[in-house]
């Protein structure tokens, strides 16, 4: 297989691998709280995000560097990146699995939105049209003025601005900073401010069952290994030319939210998660013919 195939395998894997994560936050959400999950899964990422680096020869090849000129907004991503986790940590805890998964796919609508003010790009009619359908999509799911309307459903929009957020600032990063060691900060810093979080609100629970000692040391060895796939991938290929898949985890999320929780939100999700796709796509297609020409 040419790599191209491959790295569109492993973004596929990485998509399941975060679906694992997130179906294990939502088991254990009854016992531990949003903080403390989002704490845990930053501390057992540690270690996945370290192997990203360590495997990296751009960043071996420049002497191993651990400090970067633009550290403050390493950390100003790790801290949206908190703040996203706890956001789509606690929906999972408050509203079925595949509508919270469903509603972060906005960030692609946020990143085009955002990359206006703060990169100074030029989005134009179409892809402006494209954000307001994937728009029009996330509030037919979200569902304000519907009798099941909660405000637990702005939980997940307020995630995928934040995801949104840290992956636009990643672009004002320096060029010669490897992408291991940007995520490596983001994950340090994550870490540090998901258990301050957890401290503040009320401290943590004592992990007294071998199984949730597993499924917690689980839950962050599968989120982080999912992003060393997406690395993977992205160094392997362009980026357009995964992003069309990632939309396959909305139908992904659905069955496993089914198959998992009995969860199946039918009238929640359709025909809004078609129209985020469609944003999406619409977007990714655009900004591949603009590359090309």
């Amino acid at each position: 297989m040419n790599k191209t195939v491959v790295a569109i395998l492993l973004s596929l894997l990485a998509l399941l691998m975060f679906d694992i994560m997130a179906l294990v936050i939502k088991y254990l959400s009854p016992r531990y709280s949003a903080m403390e999950l989002s704490a845990w899964r930053n501390v057992f990422g540690l270690g996945p995000a370290a192997i990203a680096l360590w495997s990296s020869s751009a960043w071996r090849g420049r002497g191993k560097p651990l400090i970067i000129r633009q550290w403050k907004l390493a950390s100003f991503r790790g801290l949206c990146i908190a703040l996203a986790q706890l956001s789509f940590y606690l929906s999972l805890g408050m509203m079925a699995f595949a509508t919270a998964a469903t509603i972060t796919y906005a960030n692609a609508l946020f990143m085009t939105a955002l990359a206006v003010p703060i990169l100074g790009e030029k989005v134009g009619f179409l892809r402006w049209s494209a954000v307001m359908i994937g728009f029009a999509g996330v509030m037919m799911v979200v569902g304000p003025g519907r009798d099941a309307f909660s405000v637990a459903a702005l939980l997940p929009l307020a995630a995928a601005f934040l995801y949104a957020l840290a992956a636009v600032t990643s672009r004002l990063l320096d060029e010669d900073v490897p992408t291991p060691l940007a995520n490596l900060y983001s994950t340090g810093v994550a870490m540090v401010g998901s258990v301050i979080m957890a401290l503040v609100w009320g401290g943590f629970t004592p992990v007294t069952a071998w199984m949730d000692l597993f499924w917690l040391i689980l839950m962050g060895a599968v989120g982080g290994s999912a992003v060393l796939c997406l690395v993977t991938a992205y160094r392997m290929t362009e980026q357009s030319n995964l992003a069309p898949f990632s939309y396959f985890g909305i139908p992904l999320a659905f069955v496993l939210g089914w198959l998992t929780f009995d969860e199946a939100p039918w009238q929640d999700l359709f025909p809004g998660a078609i129209l985020i796709a469609a944003g999406g796509l619409i977007i990714i297609w655009r900004e591949r013919r603009l590359r090309r020409t």
